[in-house]
């Protein structure tokens, strides 16, 4: 049984202050607030009006909001329409931005739970034994077919995260009715702890700097994302992008985070493509610093023939990771995981400039970072930060820029 509830966000842009080129950091979120995320760029400022749907009736904010809260549904797609920028360096120009998010029911089982895996996360040259092939790390070749579904592919480079209790997995979407050539997937049911295991997409995290590379090429047929390796009929893993051979794949590099805190910042990438949840953990403890991935848009996951950005939500200082990325956080609901105050975008475009955002996780949360600076620096095309409370350009947040063979990095500071 589904229902589905369609978000409508209207944005007026309007021309302000030094040109820059926006960009987009569309998701299509899964199990996640109905509230979709709106776009941040340096020369325009959104207006949006969020309208809620339930078949061909309204409903309220509130009202789709306790749904999703109370594990009634899962968000499984939405529709990101084609947005054109202006061009570089300068212009006046405005756009318009359409939104729908539709979410589904979600049914639990009392089944015996999903078998979990207990391993440290491999380093990016790491190999280690006990692989049916005898090729492990990140670049061994994943040979289809092999590995029983229940066996998590550490040996392949995938870094288990046994906190969420998907044994090690990030999300798991199964899809009983999918055959290999469909070209959709007309029935997605997102897995959760204590499901027992199905055919379907099995996703998983890759270590700093990485991302992954498996996701089928056939997606939801009502504008779900899909991702990571195929479980199929048989209970073996196969992957689903034959043509690149191993589970993670180098980001292309530029974008670090220091943290000159006194407590640690939970950073946290949202599984994309695939349940789309913010689970893929950057621990940024005091005194140290961390890479996060960066893509060439252009050049990843594209998603209704768009290019896509990543995104990671910054939790209050001093929630754990396992605290922190989580869709529903135990620490601190309306402060963290879902409810983090402050998304941060990433995503290299096609005219080679990587743009990096910052931005308020609103209308979801109204949270504010809390005893704590947060500034990105380097080699930035204009000042972009949170400090004192508030963002550099205004209430919507900031995008600032790096060029081609440029840093930025992400400098935490107490407050």
């Amino acid at each position: 049984m589904k229902a589905t509830v369609l978000n409508i966000a209207v944005a007026a842009s309007f021309a302000a202050g030094a040109a820059a080129q926006p960009h987009h950091h569309g998701h299509h979120h899964h199990k996640k607030n109905l509230a979709e995320k709106r776009e941040v760029e340096t020369t325009y400022v959104p207006a949006t009006v969020t309208m809620y749907k339930l078949g061909n009736e309204d409903v309220s904010a509130e009202e789709a909001k306790a749904g999703l809260e109370k594990g009634l549904y899962v968000v499984v797609g939405e529709t990101t329409p084609t947005f054109t920028p202006p061009p570089p360096p300068a212009v006046t120009s405005s756009s318009s931005k359409e939104d729908a998010v539709f979410i589904q029911k979600i049914t639990s089982s009392s089944s015996s739970a999903y078998p979990t895996t207990t391993s440290s996360a491999p380093a990016a040259t790491s190999s280690s034994s006990g692989s049916t092939s005898g090729a492990t790390g990140l670049n061994a070749p994943f040979p289809d077919k092999t590995l029983k579904c229940t066996e998590f592919p550490e040996q392949y480079g995938a870094v288990p995260l046994d906190y969420l209790g998907l044994g090690g997995w990030t999300g798991l979407q199964f899809t009983p009715n999918y055959k290999s050539g469909d070209l959709s997937i007309s029935y997605i049911e997102t897995g959760v702890k204590g499901m027992q295991k199905s055919s379907g997409f099995y996703s998983y995290a890759c270590p700093e700097g990485y991302v992954k590379s498996q996701w089928p090429e056939a997606q939801g047929s009502t504008a779900q994302s899909v991702g990571g390796l195929r479980c199929n009929e048989d209970g073996y893993l196969e992957l689903s992008r034959p043509s690149v051979k191993t589970l993670c794949e180098p980001g292309i590099g530029g974008v670090s985070i220091k943290n000159d805190m006194q407590k640690n910042v939970a950073v946290c990438r949202t599984d994309y493509p695939g349940i789309e949840s913010m689970v893929i953990p950057v621990d940024a403890q005091p005194g140290t610093t961390r890479e996060l991935a960066n893509i060439a848009s252009s050049d990843y996951y594209h998603w209704g023939g768009k290019p896509t950005t990543l995104q990671y939500y910054i939790n209050q200082p001093g929630v754990s990771v396992q605290d922190g990325c989580l869709w529903n956080c135990p620490f601190d609901h309306d402060e963290c995981g879902n409810w983090a105050p402050t998304i941060l975008g990433v995503g290299k475009a096609a005219d080679g400039n990587t743009y990096i955002s910052l931005f308020p996780n609103t209308p979801t949360s109204s949270a504010k970072p809390k005893g704590m600076n947060i500034n990105i620096t380097g080699d930035v095309s204009i000042p972009c930060y949170f400090q004192n409370g508030k963002y550099a350009v205004g209430d919507s947040g900031c995008t600032t820029t790096i060029p081609s063979g440029g840093k930025a990095v992400i400098h935490f500071t107490d407050a």
